[in-house]
């Protein structure tokens, strides 16, 4: 009966004990090729223009100078559509933007004072002040008193 014991207490720790010793000889060969690798990632020369991250970084910045705020992106399409539609159009599409991406509501009334003044100067101020509605506040209708004085 001992033997058996014995056995099942062999087998038992046997696979465990094969992957242990896999993972303790593998593991350290690991370890030091990611440090190598490491390593001669690091701009050791001190010259920030030959550094891989710092290049990279400067392309983030420079992406990001050039890309528009999504406020301007806005602002720009509703300038368009107003010409092209009209006042009306562009009030509903901005409270629609707001409704949907609630961060654009701090960039509201000055957008909505943009569409009064180019609705007076594409419809002229009585037309303009039609289309008057209350989108962010009374902006639109702020921004028609405004162009028209």
């Amino acid at each position: 009966m001992k033997h058996s014991t014995n056995q099942l207490t062999r087998s038992g720790r046997g696979p465990a004990r094969r992957i242990g010793r896999s993972l303790a000889l593998v593991l350290p060969v690991v370890l030091v090729l990611s440090g190598t690798l490491a390593v001669t990632r690091v701009n050791w020369s001190g010259n920030p223009s030959d550094s891989v991250l710092t290049a990279s970084s400067e392309d983030l910045a420079a992406r990001a100078a050039a890309a528009p705020a999504p406020q301007d992106v806005l602002r720009d399409q509703l300038l368009l559509e107003l010409q092209d539609k009209d006042p009306g159009t562009a009030l509903t599409h901005l409270q629609q933007a707001v409704n949907g991406q609630p961060s654009l509501a701090k960039h509201c009334t000055s957008i909505a004072r943009a569409l009064g003044r180019a609705a007076v100067r594409v419809y002229g101020p009585s037309r303009a002040q039609s289309y008057s509605r209350p989108v962010c506040d009374t902006s639109f209708a702020t921004g028609v008193a405004a162009a028209h004085s």
